[in-house]
């Protein structure tokens, strides 16, 4: 949004093609924002280029995108440290004593990922005041791209007052430690404080047994002449990833078949790990595997976002919003949702399209009440499930559906997304590509495999074999925005290549990143317990890989690690010369990399005795989660409900049969035309809730609400009609709690639109120790607090009675308050709870006038549908709500009661006043004290003397 707005501020009147792309500029701007702890350069660039207009549109991007951060009250994680670190930076700062004694002693894990930002906040806040513990190793430090920044690490260790190194190395065999030290001992990784020292091995001898080749560093070599190649002519990547894959496989379907044995047990296909550096190289592994009948899983870092199962929701969810759109609607038929070929679609033309516009409105509907949870369920009731694992990769695909689901619920429970708005968030993550642990895909089989991973997966994990395929290589581009360091500043170089510092920047950034690839080669090399096997081979790039700077690029003995191997190429005699002088030192034994038929390995032996797993606990059936709704439902009495997750308000009553006759002055009622029944009062709280009472043209703006939310809603009414019947209740007085005024006189920043909640009753979680509440204890509450002549004084004997007294408070209470309003008051503002109400009050004769509504029959409508026990939990609901936010909370002052509104008495400016209650407008003011009573016995089990 800000990239689209500043480009087109910088360049949109431009006629000539402009110095900076719209991709470039999206790029430019992501790099930047992802980089916070980082300094723009060139600092001084010359007027006019293009380096120039870089980074003013940089400078412009962060400037413009913490203005709307603050303007909409967001703070990000990189901002919550920056201004951690800005709190602590004086001498005196108060945060830095607090901070110091609520923690005197500080250890940090994996330190050697740590930003400079993160490295200020400890700093600043414990050294020199608490025990601080750095715990990490520069050699893995391999994050640069996440912010990691190593020259912290280092500098941060020069103030350590005792250093302390693991000299045991307690993963791996002492045979293979030795045939790696032999290459990595003494090699500077990066830098020349990042060394390689001796460790000891705490497993003596080795662990695996009957390989066919037990050696535990094997380097296989592909020579040219596989390829019809001589001299120093290199092979192309693709054609070595072809033949390297098939050797993969051969030998470790060899190796499967021989009945070796780790320690002791057989050596399963979940033993052996394959570590990549790139989503290309895993793929080509993983498809030579499964042609060699080898299971094998990638648990790489690939994104979930973009998979076909993000694209398929993507559509899902623009169908949901357009149903009436009938390509809209083909597309979500062509998902794996549905499963429908382009030719079922020309088949069965627009009676299938109609028949999934039908399905796709069933499944909002199930989406609203459920969650979208609901809609992958709905789609495995119709055979999803079945068809998606009858195709190739059906497994991957199912993981992916269920994964994308999880996500989709726990953000739309977590910021109460709309199906729009998730349909919004989905395409922002899709367009974003952010390093979080969720958007990682799963594994799509928990057998036993193969694990296929990259070098950042693997950190931290261990497995017996570990095979490096592609370790040779490694592909370096040419970037216009280089991350480097100008002694220990982080720096971002966003001048491009016209820029004069260009070629000395690119240089250090090349070092750098040839040095955090030093460090992926070391992480790599580390995983195995037992055996490393990789492979050489003369690819275009390989001057650069990793695995053949530590063995082409030095000798042994030599500590520098060089950026590049020189010569960049050279000729399979002299490479095996190089190499067999790494061999003679101990280091990898070579092999020639000969391709040969993998054997099957033997399956696994189908487990035995299988039994269901059987339930024994008790299930205690009073501990739920519940609403308003929940609780009055056993009673079979009908009512309204403003709980956000039902689909529609499903307790709403067509008709409400009262005994109470209507005596009042009559006006006809706008209303008295409309449906009546839950669809049409769902329809109107929406509209209710989004309309603006400032607008210009009140009926225009509430027509226009109509039309949106009629999509899911619909009723058979012109929006025209339906907006004319809203106007009067907007302009009907409210009554003496709010002061008199209408709705259309309170704005929206005077509102506070569906307030969500959600609270523990009992103590929620703390079962075993909860007191046990009732709903006749909140009978008790309303016997001892109303006075004998509040109107609603006699619903104390409906709590307190058989039919609602004996239903247990136990777990939590959810819902959502459809308004409380803000009213100005001489003390100060009081805040009144709002309840749409849309119940039919008629006698039955088809004529409804605002009569139907006076303060009698609406004291008996309350009564009826136990609206009185909404508004209490809905007043404790405001009650703590207030509480936390308003300064100087009192209760008795800031209470201002709830009005009941039942829109359909509400006839405007003249709608009738019996003793300062217009019709409609039901105000009722419990005490204070009753609220706050109710409170604590909810809370608590007991009522606070």
């Amino acid at each position: 949004e800000v990239v689209d707005d500043l480009y087109l501020a910088h360049f949109g009147q431009q006629r000539d093609d402009p110095a900076l792309s719209y991709p470039d500029a999206l790029k430019l701007a992501r790099e930047v924002v992802n980089n916070p702890a980082t300094e723009l350069r060139p600092l001084d660039p010359p007027p006019e280029s293009r380096a120039a207009v870089c980074m003013s549109f940089a400078n412009h991007v962060l400037a413009e995108l913490e203005t709307r951060k603050r303007r909409l009250g967001i703070l990000g994680y990189d901002d919550l440290l920056t201004r951690l670190a800005e709190a602590l930076d004086a001498e005196d700062s108060p945060a830095r004593l607090r901070m110091s004694r609520r923690w005197p002693i500080v250890m940090v894990d994996e330190f050697q990922d740590t930003d400079p930002v993160q490295w200020q906040v400890i700093d600043r806040a414990f050294s020199g005041r608490s025990t601080v513990v750095l715990i990490g190793d520069p050699k893995q430090a391999i994050y640069a791209f996440r912010g990691g920044d190593i020259v912290t690490y280092l500098s941060a260790a020069e103030t350590a007052g005792a250093k302390k190194t693991l000299g045991t190395n307690w993963r791996s065999d002492s045979a293979l430690v030795d045939r790696l030290q032999a290459v990595l001992r003494g090699a500077e990784l990066g830098d020349p404080a990042i060394v390689v020292h001796d460790v000891d091995a705490h497993n003596k001898g080795c662990r695996l047994v009957g390989a066919p080749n037990v050696e535990p560093f094997r380097l296989r070599i592909v020579e040219r002449s596989t390829f019809g190649r001589r001299g120093t002519q290199n092979v192309s990547i693709n054609d070595l990833r072809q033949h390297i894959g098939k050797d993969l496989a051969g030998d470790i379907g060899a190796l499967l078949a021989s009945g070796a044995t780790f320690d002791g047990r057989p050596v399963q296909a979940g033993d052996v790990a394959i570590i990549v550096e790139t989503h290309k190289d895993a793929r080509i592994c993983q498809l030579a595997l499964g042609r060699a009948g080898i299971p094998a899983v990638y648990t790489g870092d690939s994104d979930i976002f973009a998979s076909q199962a993000a694209d398929d929701w993507l559509s899902l969810l623009e169908a949901f919003d357009q149903p009436h759109r009938a390509g809209v609607v083909r597309a979500a038929a062509a998902t794996m949702f549905f499963g429908k070929t382009a030719e079922d679609l020309v088949d069965g033309g627009d009676e299938l399209t109609d028949e999934i516009a039908e399905t796709l409105r069933e499944w909002a509907g199930h989406a609203r009440e459920r969650g979208v949870a609901a809609i992958f369920e709905a789609a495995q009731l119709r055979g999803m499930l079945k068809r998606v694992l009858s195709w190739r990769d059906g497994e991957r695909h199912m993981t992916d559906l269920a994964h994308m689901t999880q996500l989709l619920q726990d953000v739309a429970h977590r910021e109460h997304h709309s199906l729009p708005a998730l349909r919004d968030w989905l395409r922002t993550e899709r367009d974003d590509r952010g390093g979080t642990a969720e958007r990682n895909r799963r594994l799509d089989s928990d057998a036993a495999a193969v694990q296929i991973m990259t070098v950042w997966v693997s950190k931290g994990l261990q497995y017996p074999i570990v095979y490096l395929p592609f370790a040779f290589n490694r592909w370096v581009p040419e970037r216009d925005l280089i991350l480097f360091h100008d002694g220990p500043t982080r720096c971002l170089h966003i001048g491009g290549k016209e820029s004069p510092d260009y070629r000395d920047v690119e240089r250090l950034g090349r070092e750098e990143s040839a040095g955090d690839d030093s460090r992926l080669t070391y992480v790599a090399m580390t995983r195995a317990q037992s055996q490393v096997v990789a492979w050489w081979a003369p690819a275009n790039d390989e001057a650069n890989g990793g695995l053949s700077r530590l063995l082409r690029g030095r000798q042994p003995g030599e500590a520098v690690v060089p950026n590049r191997c020189v010569p960049s190429k050279i000729t399979d005699d002299d490479a095996l010369t190089r190499l067999r002088q790494w061999e003679a030192a101990g280091g990898p034994v070579l092999e020639q990399s000969v391709l040969a038929p993998a054997p099957r390995p033997p399956a696994e032996p189908a487990p035995t005795g299988l039994d269901a797993r059987h339930f024994h606990r008790s299930i205690d059936t009073t501990w739920r989660r519940t609403s308003y709704s929940g609780l009055i439902r056993v009673a079979e009495t009908s009512g309204v409900s403003s709980e956000p997750e039902v689909v529609a308000l499903d307790d709403e009553v067509g008709e409400l049969p009262l005994l109470q006759p209507s005596t009042g002055p009559a006006l006809p009622s706008p209303m008295a035309d409309l449906p009546k029944g839950a669809k049409f009062g769902t329809l109107m709280h929406a509209v209710l809730e989004t309309a603006d009472p400032f607008a210009a043209d009140l009926a225009a703006e509430l027509e226009a609400q109509i039309v949106e939310h009629s999509v899911w809603w619909p009723v058979d009414v012109p929006a025209a009609d339906l907006a004319a019947a809203l106007v009067p209740m907007n302009d009907t007085p409210l009554g003496p709690l709010a002061g008199n005024l209408t709705l259309r006189q309170i704005g929206l920043r005077d509102r506070l639109r569906e307030l969500d909640f959600e609270f523990p009753l009992a103590g929620g979680d703390l079962r075993a120790t909860a007191p046990r509440i009732y709903l006749r204890d909140v009978g008790q509450l309303v016997a001892e607090h109303l006075p004998q002549d509040d109107p609603l004084a006699s619903y104390a004997e409906r709590l307190t009675g058989d039919a609602l007294g004996n239903q247990p408070l136990r777990g939590y209470l959810n819902g959502s308050v459809d308004a409380v309003l803000r009213i100005p008051s001489p003390k100060g503002n009081r805040y009144v709870v709002v309840d749409y109400k849309s119940n039919w009050l008629g006698d039955g004769d088809g004529s409804l006038t605002s009569a139907d509504y006076e303060r009698a029959r609406l004291v008996e409508a309350m009564l009826h549908s136990d609206y009185p026990l909404q508004a209490l939990l809905y007043s404790v609901v405001l009650h703590r709500f207030l509480r936390w936010r308003q300064n100087g909370y009192s209760p008795e002052e800031h209470l201002g009661g709830v009005l009941y509104l039942f829109v359909r008495g509400m006839c405007g400016a003249e709608t009738p006043v019996v003793d300062g209650h217009p019709a409609g407008v039901f105000d009722w003011q419990p005490p204070a004290s009753l609220v706050v009573a109710m409170s604590e016995l909810l809370d608590e089990g007991t009522v606070r003397a």
